[in-house]
């Protein structure tokens, strides 16, 4: 199994406070340390990354339906980017449309993963999520 140094770097791009909330909760449960910033849409998602001072994360939670800059448009913008283009997206959200996980996977998200609706299951999904890109993916 790969093993990174360090703790993993993750940025949630998510409007909802509530399921902002229990996502962090679910990435703070397990004892090994990660480093959390959390963003209410596309437009502030890339405003954090093009910061040159900030570490990059090493994965992006990324909700689809937000106000502004929705995470259809943030995808396409993360892709397009040079600097940013690297970085896994996963796109969790309430969707469960095959035109959106279509999409999306054309559009290089690294996994699409619909938000169980009760918060166990929610954990649950996002401890595995973790738990890849923590233990089992190379990270760039």
């Amino acid at each position: 199994m790969a093993r990174r140094a360090g703790p993993l770097r993750i940025l949630v791009v998510e409007d909802d406070e509530g399921d902002a909330m229990m996502i962090r909760e679910a990435l703070e449960a397990v004892a090994t340390p990660a480093t959390l910033n959390r963003v209410a849409d596309g437009e502030e998602a890339l405003t954090f990354l093009r910061r040159t001072a900030d570490p990059r994360p090493d994965m992006i939670l990324l909700d689809l339906n937000m106000p502004r800059m929705d995470g259809r448009e943030t995808l396409v913008e993360l892709k397009r980017d040079p600097d940013l283009r690297s970085i896994p997206v996963v796109i969790l959200t309430t969707s469960d449309d095959v035109r959106d996980v279509s999409r999306m996977y054309r559009e290089h998200a690294s996994a699409f993963v619909t938000k169980p609706m009760d918060f166990d299951a929610l954990e649950s999904v996002v401890q595995q999520i973790r738990q890849f890109y923590e233990n089992i993916a190379k990270l760039p």
